[in-house]
């Protein structure tokens, strides 16, 4: 059986490699302006907003790898450097033996806190600021749409 290939048009052509550009260059800067103000890159100051809004600021490994998008091993090595900032701490699982729990310290908390209004401007002067409220709307229903085809 012959597959054949669905190219993508000018317009879709045109469409993914803007999105691609745009969506490089909004990491990018949020995650320099990340490292310059708070010295932390943007990695890490997604695992520490995902802790401090867990439960009692922890979350199995497991669960922080799944929400944050990260493999185990790329998650176990950044724990590893906000352990060593004092930001972050392992513990035993209560319920497995063989699993962890990363904890969110009051220093780490701290931190994020420090972090978060530069934070929170960089998206809003580098995003929201340069988008219509109707495009806003447009972006975020595209972004669920998405989603839910990708994780559905």
């Amino acid at each position: 059986m012959v597959v054949m290939t669905r190219w993508l048009n000018a317009d879709e052509q045109r469409t993914w490699r803007a999105y691609l550009t745009a969506t490089r260059a909004l990491m990018e800067t949020l995650d320099r302006e990340l490292q310059h103000d708070a010295g932390m890159p943007h990695a890490y100051y997604e695992i520490l907003v995902r802790l401090s809004e867990a439960p009692g600021r922890r979350l199995r490994m497991s669960e922080l790898a799944d929400a944050t998008g990260s493999s185990r091993s790329r998650l176990s090595h950044a724990t590893a450097r906000l352990e060593a900032s004092g930001w972050v701490r392992r513990e035993a699982c209560p319920t497995d033996r063989r699993g962890q729990v990363a904890v969110l310290t009051d220093a780490g908390f701290a931190a994020l806190a420090a972090a978060a209004p530069g934070h929170v401007e960089g998206v809003r002067r580098h995003l929201f600021d340069a988008l219509s409220p109707a495009q806003i709307d447009q972006l975020r229903r595209i972004s669920e749409t998405m989603v839910d085809h990708l994780t559905g």
